[in-house]
């Protein structure tokens, strides 16, 4: 009941998103401030998010630099990865240890990964997967589901201008089908915008399931043996990796991924392509993870050795 109050106040008019995809409320972001009550959280939840409006992903060429900044001491160039997959875990209990509305988690969480795509993309990252939305968390209370596919509107109308410039190609992986028809011509618009794009590729997994992948992988593999354009001696692990939603990066394995929130599990994120991928985990929320926790996963990933089933050496 309370976190449907909450939403009340972001989305004025009731927008539906799970069952039937609808177009959501073209005022689905108003002038929050003349709207909201002002009970403390009500406030805290209107600032939060009038400053997503303004502070998304991306911002002016002064926070993202056209060439790559000098690394931090502890860092070495050349064993930087060139793909970092992220499970940004943490927003909603984040938000509840601190008795504030679960939007202002995710608002927070937003913030984070502001600051998180500025660092990978002045430090030479080359691509990024994030899981934003797995097909499980359809589960979730719909209004919550209806807070995200608002999010997911808000930041792809306001900031596909702004990675276009700054260089940032924009790929979304997933099944897009279940989403509105409004979210899924909005990835379509970014999507070609940033097309040409090569500073950094972010990949944003929605309605992702990684066993998903590997079956439809599968099932494009199979429908091509029935069509005699390939023979079942041809299939192996290359060509499966061709048929992977993530085929549209030029780097599909990731080195390295970071989970945060204390959780130790891969929650069907990425299940082929992590095989050899060093693993990091944060016990930071996601809001609270920032250069220094980043810092961190980067220095423990270059003191490892990568030997890929082979021996140390």
């Amino acid at each position: 009941m309370a976190f449907s109050l909450q939403l009340q106040q972001i989305f004025p008019s009731p927008i539906k998103f799970c069952s039937q995809p609808k177009s959501p409320n073209p005022q689905i972001f108003p002038n929050l401030t003349k709207r909201l009550s002002i009970h403390p959280l009500a406030s805290a939840q209107n600032n939060a998010t009038s400053n997503i409006d303004h502070n998304y992903i991306v911002t002016d060429k002064s926070s993202i630099n056209e060439e790559e900044v000098s690394l931090p001491p502890e860092l070495r160039r050349e064993l930087m990865p060139k793909h970092i997959a992220v499970i940004m875990d943490g927003n909603r209990r984040w938000a509840k240890k601190r008795g504030l509305p679960v939007a202002l988690g995710y608002a927070a969480g937003i913030r984070a990964l502001r600051n998180f795509v500025k660092l990978s993309y002045n430090w030479g990252i080359r691509a990024l997967t994030l899981f934003a939305f797995s097909s499980e968390n359809w589960f979730r209370p719909e209004a919550e589901v209806d807070l995200l596919m608002g999010l997911f509107d808000k930041v792809l109308k306001d900031e596909v201008e702004n990675l276009a410039r700054a260089g940032i190609r924009l790929s979304i992986i997933g099944d897009s089908s279940k989403l509105p028809k409004s979210l899924q011509d909005l990835i379509d618009k970014a999507v070609m915008t940033t097309k040409a794009n090569s500073r950094l590729h972010i990949l944003v997994a929605i309605n992702y399931s990684g066993q998903y992948d590997v079956v439809q992988a599968c099932q494009t593999i199979a429908q091509k043996v029935k069509d005699g354009t390939i023979e079942p001696e041809d299939i192996n692990s290359f060509l499966v990796e061709q048929e992977l939603l993530t085929k549209c990066t030029e780097f599909p394995s990731p080195d390295l991924l970071i989970r945060t929130s204390g959780e130790l599990r891969l929650s069907n994120f990425l299940l082929w392509q992590l095989a050899y991928t060093e693993l990091f985990f944060s016990h930071s929320q996601w809001p609270d993870f920032g250069e220094a926790e980043f810092l961190e996963a980067l220095s423990s990933f270059q003191q490892r050795q990568r030997r890929y089933g082979g021996q140390s050496s």
